[in-house]
């Protein structure tokens, strides 16, 4: 198997430990040499993790208890990603997830290096975690994406255990959508506190977790998974596992995420589009705006209607996110806080839905 524990270029290696708080950044410059007594809490320091919604909340919580212990962020998202796709209260991710108008439950996912190794799988059915499968893909064939029936037999030949996905839960509400078959994706289908509370709300049409990790020794990694818009034609794939779209890292700028209709960050490559845009000098935060610009120029009167949201951090720990409409969050956990969760700001205060 590859091995993921490359060292990454030099300019991560200059990620300092001093924090300014969950909306603040890390402050960059080199260590100082014969400081070796504060190197292991210096490190420690400089770990952080985020990802989108209120469910990030208890997917960062089991990132950190590998990015706190000095360990990998490609192992840390992976573990976070593992969470939702195992809750069965999240109808938006995983096992809970909603299925086609056909009855099927169908998982996409996607996870990525700072050195731009990354693996995907699309439409994978009977699968619990999908984002396991992803790293595999990236780990151990030479491609990034697999789909359907050949992801389905390349888990199961990597000694995934198939299951059937559907819940009680979810086959019942699909019987009640079937009544009217009436289609249309809901804007911030999980409702807020769910990490607290533990209970989901709302219409649960649709929604992602995207995560960002950076680890003690300065590396990036993401992970982006969901069982995609409740009620979808069957086949359809969003951009959770498209790289470039939901999810891309560059180890020496950032990564970006996104979460929504997928359909309308694949159209702008999204998070690539973000990243390239802190590679230009943009703040995560601004950069996460400009691409909600762009939708929203192309599609003024979609946009009213339609929710896409981004969140970014950059290399040295800075985070921003930015919506079309109110209510996305997102969640931020490092060495001082470990359950932060934040508004992100928004093209539209009021729903239009």
């Amino acid at each position: 198997m590859t091995d993921r524990r490359r060292f990454l270029k030099g300019s991560l290696l200059g990620v300092s430990a001093s924090m300014l708080g969950w909306g603040g950044k890390l402050a960059a410059g080199p260590m100082r040499r014969g400081a070796a007594d504060a190197n292991h809490a210096a490190k420690a320091s400089a770990a952080r993790v985020v990802s989108t919604w209120d469910f990030g909340v208890a997917a960062n919580q089991a990132a950190w208890a590998i990015l706190g212990k000095g360990g990998h962020a490609l192992d840390a998202v992976e573990a976070g990603a593992q969470v939702p796709e195992s809750d069965l209260r999240n109808h938006s991710v995983g096992k809970g997830g909603y299925p086609d108008r056909d009855g099927h439950v169908s998982l996409d996912a996607s996870i990525m290096d700072a050195d731009g190794s990354c693996g995907a799988v699309a439409a994978l059915e009977h699968i619990e975690h999908p984002i396991s499968v992803a790293r595999r893909v990236m780990e151990r064939t030479p491609h990034v994406l697999l789909v359907g029936e050949g992801a389905l037999q390349f888990a199961l030949e990597q000694g995934f255990r198939k299951q059937d996905l559907l819940t009680p839960e979810a086959e019942q509400a699909w019987h009640e959508w079937l009544k009217t078959a009436k289609y249309q994706p809901s804007i911030n289908s999980e409702v807020h506190d769910y990490g607290r509370t533990g209970r989901p709300g709302g219409a649960h049409n649709h929604d992602t977790i995207g995560m960002l990790a950076i680890d003690a020794h300065g590396r990036m990694s993401g992970a982006c998974t969901t069982s995609g818009m409740a009620w979808k034609m069957r086949g359809r794939v969003g951009d959770s596992p498209i790289i470039g779209a939901g999810l891309y890292v560059d180890g020496e700028v950032g990564g970006a995420t996104s979460t929504g209709v997928g359909e309308e960050v694949i159209r702008n490559a999204g998070s690539f589009l973000v990243v390239e845009l802190m590679r230009q000098g943009r703040s995560p935060h601004e950069a996460c705006k400009e691409a909600v610009m762009r939708i929203v120029k192309k599609r003024r009167e979609a946009s009213k209607t339609l929710q896409v949201g981004f969140l970014a951090m950059n290399r040295n720990g800075e985070v921003g996110a930015y919506a079309i409409q109110h209510g996305f969050t997102y969640a931020v956990c490092d060495a001082q806080k470990q359950d932060a969760l934040i508004p992100s700001q928004s093209v539209y205060t009021t729903s239009y839905s």
